[in-house]
């Protein structure tokens, strides 16, 4: 009986261990796409920051580099954004302004109107 039980403790442990490479190769095969996703976007990265360098054999753009372009382009995304907020406010104001305007020019009309 305990040689039975030790069978099947091992079979057990065999499934295991063949569960446990199933998962292992799995795991390795999605390491391996990440790897190739990461280094697909890597290169897109690189030709839209650096587009002269991205087609020259040869041309070394180190991360920082790289870093510190999508820094910039970041920055200057956020001043963009702050600009048309001031814009937007700017233009709202002028349209107050003008309804107001024209809410005076109709009244004007319609006093002068009674006058006549």
């Amino acid at each position: 009986q305990a040689e039975e039980e030790l069978q099947e403790a091992c079979a057990r442990q065999a499934l295991q261990l063949q569960e446990m490479g199933r998962r292992e190769r799995l795991l390795r095969a999605d390491a391996g796409r990440a790897r190739e996703q990461l280094e697909s976007f890597k290169s897109q990265v690189l030709q839209v920051c650096f587009p002269a360098a991205a087609g020259v054999a040869g041309t070394a753009v180190t991360e920082q580099q790289v870093i510190e372009k999508v820094r910039q382009i970041s920055e200057e995304s956020q001043q963009s954004h702050e600009r048309e907020k001031c814009l937007q406010e700017e233009l709202r104001s002028r349209l107050l302004k003008e309804k107001e305007v024209s809410e005076n020019v109709e009244l004007f009309k319609k006093s002068l109107h009674e006058l006549q």
